[in-house]
């Protein structure tokens, strides 16, 4: 027997729906008024919200704004809106160069409407029609020529030309410029001042009357133009009119100085193909000097040039060992040598040996005022003399052969000096530079060679004392092997001020950069000491033969005289006063732009000077030789 065990579901009882409410007209009113009730309180409630609420509308709007016939008010500040009406014919390229450049604040809107070359062609053949008409009546009349039709009528086909053959463009241009003052004279006396740098150009403006809201509103940056005053205008000088001008300083070959902060473009420059590869830098301390010099150095070497650097606080150690350079160690207790007396090798026959035996002993002269301090007219004919015979005491005269001889020392110098009479003081001044503490410097044959594509003469442990000495005895011992051999070299001093501290240093610099274009060579002269430097007649002659200058960041006191050496603009002495580490203004020639002095992460790990990076450096040394080492 099967027996089913499903069961049968339940039917469940169908829902009853809700029995409809009707409303009475009374009810449905008081709803509809509840309803509206709620909706304003909740308008109430979100308009007590956004009174609370700050946007930025709030932070730019000012608290006043007063429209007057001539002006706007605006928060206390008074604005004025120029507007040009015509331009000459003939234009510059960057006219607008000086008014952009003013170092005043102003705001500038340029408007540019393309107009078809159909509908222009069109008027100026109506306009040429004209043009031919009146002087052909001229000429039957016997009127004399009228060169002003004459000169429109040969612009216009130019024009016609140069719009068919699609050269040409032609637009309604409009140009306005607002001015800002803390009152009415204020901006009286700058108005005049654009008005007349318009007028210089011969471009004619006007003022803004009963138009002053439109004109202010026309620059601000919202792209509306309400006033709307056009000049016709074709492509080639609206393009002069461009506003966004800067210079570029490049060359097709040369180093990476850096990046030009006007547009973002390289600054490639080769010292050495203009008028001299000398260059000057001048910087307060901190503010990327050696860093900058330091790279051009780097770059420099990569392309084979050979670089000399005098450096005085032994900076560029780490930069000489890491491309393998010769660093050489200038003081009293250090093994290298060199011998103020050493004489350059003649390279060929116009130098004779009267020459530079004359050329040694002027420039021993000067270091000699140096080391003995103010010579009297006597002493100086003197010490004249005796550098002479000290010479010839070596068989070095007018006639003998310099390619193989021994130069005299020190020691010989005084020996000659003892046997001279009114001598007498001379030789104990010198005897402390030849037998006293600072014999080890001055007497001693030299035992260096610059065999190096980098080398570098360093004079830190030099006492202050001996300093420009010591600088001036190693700068004479270059300009010897760089007149010996012909070779693309620089030569770069840093804290050049030491050398203008004295006269006869000084001078010896001067004749070295006015000279050393000659023999292939560049100075590149480094100094903080800005006003030390250019109040003298010498670095100012310095920086006037140097065709590379590099501006950094000038403290207060010694930006007027830098201002004025180098022909600077307010926006420009604004800018080496606010200038970042590594910023500046870069002098080409008759070229110059801001540059950020940029380098790789490896140039960078070489020639930086921060103390804290360059102990974190020497701890990554520590700690990879530490690895290295077997356990």
């Amino acid at each position: 027997m099967a027996i089913n065990l499903s069961k049968k579901p339940k039917t469940l009882p169908a829902e009853t729906p809700p029995p409809m409410q009707v409303l009475s007209e009374e009810e449905r009113q008081q709803q509809a008024e509840m309803e509206l009730q709620r909706k304003r309180e909740l308008l109430e409630a979100e308009r007590i919200y956004r009174r609370g609420v700050v946007s930025v509308r709030d932070f730019i709007a000012p608290a006043s704004y007063r429209v007057n016939p001539r002006d706007v008010e605006i928060g206390g500040k008074l604005c004025r809106t120029l507007f040009v009406v015509t331009y000459p014919r003939y234009i510059a390229v960057g006219w607008f160069a000086p008014i952009i450049n003013l170092n005043v604040p102003l705001d500038i809107s340029m408007f540019f409407y393309p107009v078809g070359s159909e509908v222009v062609l069109k008027q100026l053949r109506n306009k040429v029609g004209q043009l031919e008409a009146q002087i052909l009546a001229d000429a039957e009349k016997g009127a004399p020529r009228d060169p002003i039709r004459e000169t429109a009528l040969r612009d216009i086909e130019q024009l016609r030309d140069n719009l068919t053959q699609g050269t040409e463009k032609f637009f309604q241009v409009a140009l306005y410029v607002t001015l800002y003052g803390n009152d009415k004279d204020s901006l009286d006396k700058l108005t005049d001042r654009v008005e007349a740098m318009f007028g210089s150009k011969l471009v004619f403006s006007k003022r803004v009357l009963y138009q002053a809201e439109q004109g202010f509103n026309s620059t601000l940056p919202i792209g509306r133009d309400e006033l709307q005053v056009y000049f016709n205008m074709n492509s080639s000088p609206a393009a002069s009119s461009f506003p966004f001008i800067s210079s570029d300083v490049s060359s097709d070959n040369g180093i990476l100085y850096g990046i030009n902060r006007h547009n973002n473009s390289l600054i490639l420059f080769d010292r050495f193909s203009l008028q001299n590869a000398n260059f000057v830098v001048f910087a307060t301390s901190g503010a990327g000097k050696s860093y900058a010099v330091k790279l051009e150095i780097l770059r420099s070497l990569m392309v084979g040039t050979d670089v000399i650097v005098i450096d005085p606080e032994r900076e560029y150690k780490y930069l000489s060992d890491a491309v393998g350079g010769t660093y050489i160690n200038i003081s009293l207790n250090s093994e290298s040598k060199i011998n103020p007396f050493d004489l350059p090798r003649p390279t060929s026959g116009s130098e004779k040996p009267a020459d530079i035996i004359r050329a040694a002993v002027i420039t021993l002269k000067g270091m000699m005022r140096l080391m003995l301090g103010n010579l009297t007219p006597e002493e100086d004919s003197i010490v004249d003399r005796a550098l002479i015979e000290a010479y010839a005491k070596k068989d070095i005269t007018a006639d003998s052969d310099l390619t193989n001889i021994e130069p005299p020392l020190m020691a010989d110098f005084q020996e000659v000096l003892g046997g001279m009479v009114g001598a007498e003081g001379l030789v104990e001044r010198l005897k402390k530079f030849t037998e006293g503490t600072f014999a080890g410097l001055f007497n001693s044959p030299t035992n260096i060679e610059l065999n190096n594509q980098l080398v570098t003469f360093s004079v830190r442990d030099l006492e202050d004392e001996l300093r420009p000495i010591g600088i001036s005895m190693i700068v004479s011992y270059i300009w010897n092997v760089v007149r010996s051999q012909l070779k693309k070299r620089i030569l770069v001093i840093d804290e050049a001020w030491w050398l203008m501290q004295n006269e006869d240093s000084a001078k010896f610099i001067y004749a070295l950069v006015k000279r050393c274009r000659k023999y292939y060579l560049g100075v590149t002269t480094i100094t903080q000491d800005v006003n030390d430097f250019l109040r003298s007649p010498y670095g100012q002659a310095i920086v006037t033969n140097s065709a590379l200058q590099l501006l950094m960041k000038q403290s207060p006191a010694g930006i007027d005289i830098v201002s004025k050496t180098f022909l600077l603009t307010q926006g420009e002495k604004y800018l080496l006063l606010e200038a970042a580490v590594g910023e500046g203004i870069f002098f080409a020639g008759p070229k110059h732009a801001a540059i950020k002095v940029v380098a790789s992460y490896t140039e960078d790990q070489i020639i930086t000077s921060d103390p804290r990076q360059l102990l974190e450096i020497e701890a990554a040394k520590k700690e990879f030789n530490e690895s290295q080492q077997p356990e």
